[in-house]
């Protein structure tokens, strides 16, 4: 890929239309049958491997046991204006995510952002997309942005998203579905390149919005159809 300066090597096209807003805002409301009460409400409550043991060889007869050192897993390191974010530890689901329960229903929420987080830390958005639906709305905007951020030696810095709290009726709407509602903010971020380069930014959420995720739950998981931005 040619480049010829920070802001200019790269397509209006490439970014402008998949900032923040596209994955906060784009979503608009969700509008087509979910039920009402659920959609309108305000999302305002919150929510070592031990060393291995072998046994040395004692001129007495006797054994004694020596530690063997336990291999160092790399060092985790955040992504700077220099450089893409290394060794990024994968979010494990906690048990309490994988409950059929309305704190369940939560728990899988904040860790489908955690998901989030882990692609704007690796534009990696397998593991995001194995808990999400094809139609999923706010998904399809993520994966766009984070596969044009990380177009070949490309990354992005900043854009870590907080989850501030969630809220569920727990109650089946019409379309099948359960609905619960997340209240976020995002920290500003820059699209990166070798070299220095930087092609854009975006202030993030200074404030906060609402997003509402429907999932259902089958064979011990549950799993989002779709989320979209409803505040």
């Amino acid at each position: 890929m040619i480049r010829t300066s920070a802001r200019s090597a790269v397509p209006a096209a490439r970014f402008g239309a998949l900032g923040l807003a596209a994955i906060l805002v784009l979503g608009g409301c969700s509008g087509d049958g979910g039920d009402p009460n659920a959609e309108a409400a305000e999302a305002a409550e919150n929510n070592s491997s031990s060393p291995s043991v072998s046994k040395s060889f004692d001129p007495t007869g006797s054994a004694s046991p020596s530690a063997t050192p336990t291999p160092t897993a790399a060092a985790y390191k955040p992504a700077t204006a220099e450089g893409p974010a290394e060794n990024v530890p994968l979010p494990v689901m906690p048990e309490l995510a994988k409950e059929e329960s309305a704190e369940g229903l939560k728990a899988f929420a904040t860790h489908w952002y955690a998901l989030m987080n882990y692609g704007f830390e690796t534009g990696e958005v397998e593991p995001m997309k194995q808990i999400s639906g094809p139609d999923c709305v706010v998904c399809g905007n993520v994966y766009r942005l984070l596969g044009n951020g990380y177009d070949e030696e490309d990354w992005i810095f900043g854009g870590e998203l907080v989850v501030m709290s969630t809220k569920t009726n727990y109650v089946v709407t019409s379309k099948g579905v359960y609905q619960v509602l997340i209240q976020i903010r995002q920290d500003p971020y820059e699209f990166r390149g070798p070299g220095g380069l930087l092609y854009g930014e975006n202030d993030g959420v200074e404030g906060t919005t609402v997003q509402m995720i429907e999932a259902t739950y089958n064979n011990g998981q549950w799993f989002a159809h779709n989320a979209v931005t409803i505040q």
